[in-house]
């Protein structure tokens, strides 16, 4: 009996000495990946607002001033676009994808010319197509933001052809921050 009493008593000292050695080691601070998004989220929102105006290209002979001030406010942000033509304001909403571009939407100004998608276009013989219904022409125009310029893609191609923004005849718009 003496030796199931030692027995059991140096197994109550293992049990004891490994259960004071598993102690759980204190947890690193993690951080809230929601926080984290949202911080830098705030942080680029509060990067774009601010006065942007085209270069002169010297490979580009056209003329194409164009000035967009972006100002922030209370619930987002509001856009006054000013061309040769015509001066614009509005809601710009500014967003940026899951893989960190950033983009801004001038929402309200109608695109100036826009003939569709001719890709997805299905032949057909039928003299309804005549009367096809007309197109809608877009609202609404995008700029991606990189670095204090937003770059607008002006027009398409002859698979896709519209016109953003007549008054210019760049493909691409650059509008840098001042």
């Amino acid at each position: 009996m003496k030796l199931n009493h030692k027995h059991f008593f140096a197994l109550f000292i293992m049990v004891f000495f490994l259960a004071c050695n598993n102690k759980p080691k204190p947890a690193a601070p993690v951080k809230n990946p929601e926080k984290t998004v949202m911080d830098s989220v705030n942080k680029n929102e509060e990067s774009i607002a601010g006065f942007y105006e085209t270069q002169p290209d010297p490979e580009n002979t056209g003329e194409c001033k164009i000035s967009v001030e972006i100002l922030k406010e209370k619930n987002g942000y509001r856009y006054f676009l000013k061309t040769k033509l015509r001066e614009l304001k509005g809601i710009a909403t500014f967003t940026a994808n899951e893989s960190g571009e950033k983009y801004i939407v001038l929402e309200g100004i109608e695109w100036d010319e826009y003939e569709g998608d001719i890709s997805k276009e299905e032949e057909s013989d039928s003299v309804s197509d005549t009367n096809a219904k007309e197109l809608e022409i877009p609202v609404g125009i995008g700029a991606s933001y990189v670095k204090d310029t937003l770059t607008i893609q002006n027009y398409g191609n002859s698979m896709n052809s519209y016109t953003k923004i007549s008054e210019c005849d760049r493909k691409y718009i650059l509008l840098i921050r001042k």
